[in-house]
């Protein structure tokens, strides 16, 4: 049975309470947060409240770290050098330098340390790895994405591109199974001049690019994207978690076509399959411990999220470094 906390009860920390309580190898030991009126939110779930989360990593072997962005390094290294396994919500930070110093942290101490990625546990995006996997698509011509809304104030810690565009570049992470070359970003700044409310990044794989719109000013609410392949083309519908596959191929004496595709989703709720994962590493992790058989390559297997997430920062920084200076960037 793993132990586990959580650090840090806003919106989306109140969702990770809930999904622990339903969680059979996991118990829920406490929450920490600095407003003692979230008490009461721990009497609610009978577990323990911490003003201070360094009083509760005394008590558990796992920690949910749901807080604002900008105090995802020191809180996350505090726990890791606790010998905690971490799950830290997007973005694992705001500095590359600093996603890569947390990673090393993890790999020398044998922890796992995940990051939220929901759409990796989106079953739709899972459908699409494979099918791109398997190269029945035919050659990608080029990939479009949006994350789009207006539905709430956008966040303070950061814009649009760290806190929207960094989904849609890990799910390029995850169903391809290489890097962008290059990055171009354009931005705007319409609400204030600290963060950018609206951008669209555009990722050079050298035979594809993709283009991802990204804006918190948008009047739909729009999780989407769409691989135009050789052969076929499809779209998908992270929120609706539907897809749809367009038989369509494209030459200059003809267009060859059939009708279109739903594909059957088996439908989930992304945030308890990435917390169970999760969960589930860290059991696997321990009991490696114990039987002292651990080693490099057993720990990257039970990982979701590895050196990558080092590109992912990086991205993002190349993707408002190239906004503000207007040309395109090298990703290293």
């Amino acid at each position: 049975m793993i132990k586990i906390g959580v650090i840090g009860t806003g919106k989306w920390g109140i969702n990770h309470l809930r999904v622990y309580k339903q969680i059979p190898n996991c118990q829920l030991i406490g929450l920490a947060d600095i407003d003692e009126k979230k008490k009461a939110l721990a009497d609610e779930h009978n577990i323990k409240f911490f003003k201070d989360y360094k009083e509760m990593l005394k008590e558990v072997d796992a920690i949910s770290i749901v807080v604002p962005t900008d105090l995802h390094y020191g809180i996350v290294k505090e726990c890791l050098n606790a010998n905690k396994h971490v799950l830290v919500e997007k973005p694992i930070t705001l500095d590359s330098k600093q996603a890569k110093d947390l990673v090393t942290i993890a790999k020398e101490k044998k922890l796992i340390l995940s990051v939220g990625y929901l759409f990796r546990f989106n079953p739709a995006v899972i459908e699409l790895q494979k099918i791109i996997k398997s190269g029945e698509l035919g050659k990608i011509q080029y990939i479009t994405a949006r994350y789009i809304h207006s539905s709430k104030p956008p966040r303070k810690d950061s814009g649009v591109v760290f806190n929207l565009g960094i989904h849609l570049i890990d799910v390029l992470n995850f169903i391809l199974e290489e890097k962008p070359k290059r990055v171009y970003c354009k931005k705007t700044n319409y609400l204030n001049q600290l963060q950018e409310d609206s951008a669209n990044i555009m990722l050079d794989y050298g035979s594809f690019y993709t283009d991802l719109e990204v804006s918190c000013c948008h009047p739909l609410k729009k999780r989407d994207m769409w691989v135009i392949a050789g052969k076929e083309k499809i779209y998908i519908d992270f929120l609706e978690q539907i897809m749809i596959r367009y038989p369509l191929q494209i030459t200059e004496e003809q267009i060859i076509t059939e009708k279109e595709k739903n594909i059957e989703i088996r439908k989930n709720e992304p945030l308890k399959d990435q917390l169970q994962h999760f969960i589930n590493c860290v059991e696997e992790q321990k009991n490696n411990n114990n039987n002292q058989k651990q080693n490099g390559q057993e720990l990257q297997k039970i990982r979701n999220i590895g050196e990558e997430e080092y590109y992912t920062t990086k991205i993002c920084e190349l993707a408002l470094e190239s906004a503000k200076i207007r040309t395109d960037l090298e990703l290293r």
